[in-house]
């Protein structure tokens, strides 16, 4: 097996080592990232719902800029929701503010019961763009 070229976000590889996964893999010309949740830099969750989901989507920003790619490199997106019909609204009033204007990726959304005491988790795979993958290998 070769070696996963893992992208880390600048100041949070200590939360990531402790809870034992990779925050993002290059692969084939794509960045495959793990689900982003709205934490504190000590891992706590925010309380405020609009709070968290800003704080999970600058979370995911910082691992996508770490890769050299912004939202507009994003192709896939999967969210999962705790109680999605009394929170989707107030969500998706925060997701405008980062995906910017249409053409969107694709997004599958999944209503879910618990998320380790977070409301709000998005993971995506976004294409990196060209050289991308050739300066994170040199």
């Amino acid at each position: 097996m070769t070696k996963r070229d893992v992208v880390f976000p600048p100041a949070r590889q200590a939360l990531y080592a402790r809870n034992r996964y990779s925050p993002a893999i290059r692969s084939n010309g794509f960045l495959f990232v793990s689900g982003q949740v709205g934490s504190r830099e000590d891992g706590s969750p925010e309380p405020d719902l609009e709070a968290q989901v800003r704080l999970a989507f600058e979370n995911l920003d910082a691992i996508l800029r770490a890769a050299g790619c912004t939202f507009d490199d994003v192709v896939d997106v999967t969210v999962f929701l705790v109680d999605p019909e009394s929170t989707f609204e107030a969500v998706w009033n925060v997701v405008a503010d980062y995906w910017g204007e249409a053409p969107h990726p694709t997004l599958t959304g999944i209503g879910v019961t618990w998320l380790y005491g977070f409301r709000f988790e998005i993971k995506v795979i976004a294409k990196l763009p060209e050289g991308a993958a050739d300066r994170a290998a040199g």
